[in-house]
């Protein structure tokens, strides 16, 4: 049986170190570092955190309803299946080397450097503000997620994201195993280096982007105000509008409505490895 904590106040360094087995309500961690520093088995509900490092070294954390404040930076570092639901991090640096994560109904409006080095993550209904989110994690499922950050998912693998708008520049650098379903992306350098980029029913706006891509495959999507697409990519995409301009992809396919500037320089790319079919051109 688990022991009830009720609308308590905790400050100095680690009050509930090695806590286990504990339900934990309406309660605040202040002024003091690592409160809860490798706990066991611990539920939190409606209870805030307000200095840093709370969660590290954690195994089998449930959180609901709960608050990070700014001061709580660093929040969740090497902690094992932990839940969070219907919470507000404001903090950054949350979720480092982290495994088992799942969020849901969580806002980030802090997320700079958030979520690194992460494995096995789900993520529903979540918003997050802030650069270099999801940097070299892997095994990430998620849905319906709002990004407001530049260089998020860099070096990330084995990625699947639905229903979900990305404002983001250099989004998903170095990465590997990414598809993206029915999601809007914008931003600059969309995917440079990466490799099996997949996008499907998704609309794009990107400067350059789609570039130096191993493999990147496009279905039944649309790239607005999109430019310099593709360079040095093997493609095979489908693009359901039309392209303002491609530049020396490859090798593949390209299928489009219209190019208005399909640039092709023999020195540096073979004509030869590249199709291009247009409906109206």
């Amino acid at each position: 049986m688990k022991i009830e904590i009720r609308q308590q106040s905790y400050t100095g360094e680690r009050p509930l170190f090695k806590g286990t087995a504990l339900k934990i309500y309406d309660s605040t961690f202040s002024d003091g570092e690592s409160p809860l520093k490798e706990s066991r088995d611990i539920e939190l509900y409606g209870s805030m955190f307000k200095w840093k490092y709370p969660l590290w070294y954690a195994e089998d954390i449930t959180v609901r309803n709960c608050t990070w404040f700014e001061m709580a930076r660093a929040g969740v570092w090497y902690t094992h299946n932990i839940s969070v639901e219907d919470s507000a991090i404001e903090a950054p640096k949350n979720f480092r080397r982290c495994s088992k994560v799942a969020l849901k109904n969580v806002s980030f409006p802090n997320a700079a450097e958030t979520l690194w080095h992460c494995k096995e993550i789900t993520m529903e209904h979540v918003m997050a503000k802030g650069d270099y989110f999801a940097m070299n994690s892997e095994n990430i499922a998620v849905d319906d997620l709002t990004l407001y950050g530049n260089y998020s998912f860099d070096g990330a693998k084995n990625v699947e994201i639905r229903n979900s708008h990305l404002l983001s520049k250099d989004a998903f650098w170095n990465s590997e195993n990414v598809t993206v379903y029915d999601s809007f992306i914008s931003g600059e350098y969309l995917g440079w280096n990466a490799h099996n980029l997949t996008l499907i029913n998704c609309t794009v706006e990107s400067l350059q982007g789609m570039c130096y891509i191993d493999n990147l495959v496009m279905k039944n999507c649309k790239l607005i105000n999109t430019t310099l697409a593709f360079e040095y990519s093997t493609v095979d995409v489908e693009i359901i509008s039309k392209i303002d301009s491609v530049m020396n992809p490859s090798g593949g396919v390209i299928r489009a409505e219209h190019i208005d500037e399909l640039i092709i320089e023999k020195d540096k790319v073979d004509p030869d490895k590249i199709m291009v079919i247009c409906k109206s051109n």
